[in-house]
């Protein structure tokens, strides 16, 4: 990080660009965002990403006088402090890391946003030509971070196309960890050029394996369940890594802020806790969980209320294979979401997605015109997700921990990141 240079005042936006919405800016190479918290209001100023999960700020909302980080609803106020962590609930206190440094001082002159970093006893400048330095990237992690070219991933099985996109005796280009690959489907089987260590088919799709694969089987019995019918989403591309994705997947506290428009119950966002069952190559959980269940017909027809309650099990084997079997206890009916993820290069990952429907007990499969309603609710939520990705500039998924903030809802991203530190370490593959 550059030291900062004591005692000195850096121009960073006109003020008349500045509103309720945070504006990126940089001082002294550091990145800062500044935002009015009320209409006309003071300018306030705020470093670059919320303490959580390092989500840029910018990306933020004001909501009541306070700056909300997009992802969990974190709020802070005009001074910095953590004023609440929703997922903790009412009677939750914020643990004291959560804070926020701001800079030393923010001042509106001249027509311009002046921001002193640190202490000085230099009076705010009264110049009106000036040219503020463009507002650097926000600051990475200082400690190492997963990324999706990390040594270790040559010793997995890597989906990276599904099977309907290989056609007999064709061939199909892929990208993996930073490198093209190139599958060929001939009368003797599936092979890969260059050669891998193995190539298969497995749940829909192809798998690739660069190296001798260490990691475990993610196991899907829904999958050869005839109650089950399957529906695939498209495959969907998000433009960063997959640790982050895999994070958010199994993150519970975020469902009230990034899913507001489709299933989240903004006045359910006090998180309980839960454990998490220690597994061969990952682990498993086992929750329940206030939702809108907006796709039951029963609600159409009143059988049912809208708010209901689900057991949510979650079972994630490393490195990115995940699953979500959702039982909806009003029905009694199950939807089953695959998660899979293609590292393809540092800023790219493909993403497949699969449900598996169960209706519920002495009711009919469901329809096409039924599964084909869920894949596009699905996608809706998909869509939300990687909008909220698309936002957060990251190179990975950080394993030192105290590089983030961690509080009790974060569980299963602790876990997470625990189950990566031991998936490398099982390949003997070198810290990228």
């Amino acid at each position: 990080m550059p030291a900062l240079r004591t005692g000195a005042w850096f121009p960073v936006a006109r003020a008349a660009d500045v509103g309720t919405t945070p504006v990126p800016v940089g001082a002294d190479g550091q990145s800062y965002v500044v935002v009015r918290l009320r209409p006309g209001g003071e300018i306030s100023a705020f470093p670059a990403r919320c303490p959580h999960r390092l989500v840029p700020l910018a990306a933020g909302s004001v909501i009541d006088g306070r700056l909300q980080c997009p992802y969990h609803g974190w709020q802070f106020d005009a001074e910095g402090r953590c004023a609440t962590v929703p997922s903790l609930g009412p009677d939750g206190t914020p643990p004291p890391r959560a804070d926020l440094h701001v800079p030393w001082a923010v001042e509106e002159r001249g027509g311009w946003v002046w921001l002193a970093p640190s202490s000085t006893d230099e009076p705010c400048p009264q110049a009106t030509d000036v040219e503020p330095e463009p507002a650097p990237a926000p600051p990475q992690p200082a400690g190492r971070v997963f990324s999706n070219v990390d040594p270790s991933l040559e010793h997995a099985w890597h989906p990276v196309a599904m099977s309907r996109e290989l056609h007999r005796g064709g061939w199909l280009q892929v990208r993996l960890l930073g490198r093209t690959w190139m599958l060929r489907r001939t009368p003797d089987g599936l092979e890969a050029d260059p050669p891998a260590w193995g190539v298969r088919e497995r749940l829909g799709l192809v798998w690739l394996a660069p190296a001798e694969p260490v990691d475990e089987v993610l196991e899907v019995p829904e999958a050869a369940d005839r109650r089950f019918v399957a529906g695939w989403l498209l495959p969907k591309r998000s433009v960063g890594p997959a640790g982050p994705l895999a994070d958010n997947f199994l993150d519970v506290a975020h469902f009230p802020f990034v899913h507001a428009a489709t299933f989240g119950a903004s006045d359910e966002m006090e998180v309980p806790a839960y454990d998490v069952i220690p597994q061969p190559g990952g682990f498993d959980s086992i929750q329940e969980q206030w939702f809108d269940n907006v796709t039951d017909p029963g609600v159409a027809t009143g059988e049912r209320p809208l708010r209901q309650r689900r057991r949510a099990t979650y079972s994630y084997r490393a490195p990115f294979q995940l699953r979500l079997r959702l039982d909806f206890l009003d029905s009694g009916a199950t939807t089953t979401i695959l998660f899979l993820l293609q590292p393809e290069d540092v800023d790219s990952t493909r993403i497949y997605s699969c449900l598996l429907l169960y209706a519920g007990p002495g009711v009919p499969l469901p329809s096409p015109a039924t599964v084909a309603e869920e894949v596009d609710f699905e996608e809706r939520v998909l869509a939300e997700d990687l909008a909220l990705q698309a936002t957060m500039e990251s190179s990975g998924l950080p394993l030192v921990m105290r590089d983030e903030l961690h509080v009790r809802s974060d569980r299963l991203g602790v876990a997470l990141r625990r189950s990566l530190i031991d998936f490398a370490a099982t390949t003997g593959a070198p810290s990228a």
